[in-house]
């Protein structure tokens, strides 16, 4: 599959992707969006800041990165930047179905994205994603799926998802929410003709936020890479305002939070790559400084006592405005 080669990779930002969700649309959930991203949002503005940011990583080493059919045109800046540099042929894609953007490019929009997980969906955005992305696609991701998603269930889904591992691209699903635990267990027991249908697992993973943690060693175990997201907390984790302890580590290791908040995720032994969610370079620099953090016991237990009770911490980001 496409992530042995970054398994197998020695420069340490490989295990480090660069995810589009803050860059592909106009309007997301992260804080301080109004200083990260120019007065201008236009398409041709966040096409440039996206394409700049791709440039930034590959040439930091960084070689996976990941969009959405929900991420506005986060698909097609990606499909653009591919188109002009026919040398990145080591990077690794993915980009996942399930929702549809429906903010017309507006911040303000009643709705952002609406989910729908049934097998007319996966038609109809397998094909909108095979427009843009093409043979590049490695990896292709039911989005946010919980324990309830009628697609773990779905055999005639299920046969579909099949047919796509079989010309080569990976399926794999990520998963939010406070029961993502159980989602991720559910989706280990799902075969096709005996074979697991799922070989990656994206999830939510953080200081504050550590539910999913068991599942995904049991994710790790059976064979699937792990991908986290969210490793920042949408920005809770990054920056003044991270908690105290955050900072505290930051500054004795001579690096910002966010890598603190980053080096956490890198460093448990179920990561196989962990999500950087940059809005400009300078971001991602201080970003990509996690894969040198060192943590030892005294600071990784520090970070421990952050957690929160997930039900908690889902109710504080599902109140986060979109900016």
């Amino acid at each position: 599959m496409p992530f042995a080669a970054l398994a197998a990779a020695t420069t340490p930002t490989a295990h480090i992707g660069l995810g589009l969700a803050a860059v592909g649309r106009p309007g997301y959930i992260n804080l301080h969006r109004d200083r990260d991203l120019p007065a201008d949002r236009s398409v041709d503005a966040l096409r440039a800041r996206t394409h700049e940011l791709l440039d930034a990583a590959y040439a930091q080493g960084v070689r996976y990165f990941d969009a959405a059919r929900s991420y506005g045109r986060s698909e097609e800046f990606l499909a653009g930047w591919l188109s002009a540099h026919p040398e990145a042929t080591d990077v690794v894609i993915g980009s996942k179905w399930g929702y549809t953007y429906t903010a017309d490019w507006s911040v303000d929009a009643e709705a952002h994205e609406v989910k729908d997980h049934s097998l007319s969906m996966y038609e109809r955005q397998r094909a909108e994603t095979g427009e843009l992305l093409g043979d590049r696609l490695d990896l292709y991701q039911i989005h946010s799926v919980t324990a309830d998603s009628p697609a773990l269930g779905d055999k005639a889904l299920h046969a579909r998802l099949a047919a796509l591992a079989a010309e080569g691209v990976t399926v794999g699903l990520s998963t939010s929410g406070p029961g993502q635990a159980d989602a991720i267990r559910a989706a280990l027991t799902v075969t096709v003709d005996g074979e697991p249908l799922f070989r990656t697992v994206q999830a939510t993973y953080n200081a504050l936020e550590t539910s999913a943690g068991p599942a995904l060693a049991e994710a790790h175990d059976a064979g699937l890479t792990v991908i986290v997201k969210e490793g920042m907390a949408n920005g809770r984790l990054a920056g003044a305002e991270a908690p105290a302890v955050v900072r505290e580590i930051a500054a004795q290791a001579g690096v910002g939070s966010d890598a603190v908040a980053l080096a956490f995720v890198l460093r448990q032994s179920w990561t196989g790559v962990v999500l950087s969610g940059a809005a400009t370079v300078n971001q991602l620099s201080g970003n990509l400084h996690a894969a040198v953090v060192d943590l030892d016991e005294e600071r990784r237990d520090r970070l421990d006592a952050l957690v929160e009770d997930p039900e908690a911490y889902w109710r504080h980001r599902s109140a986060l405005p979109w900016s």
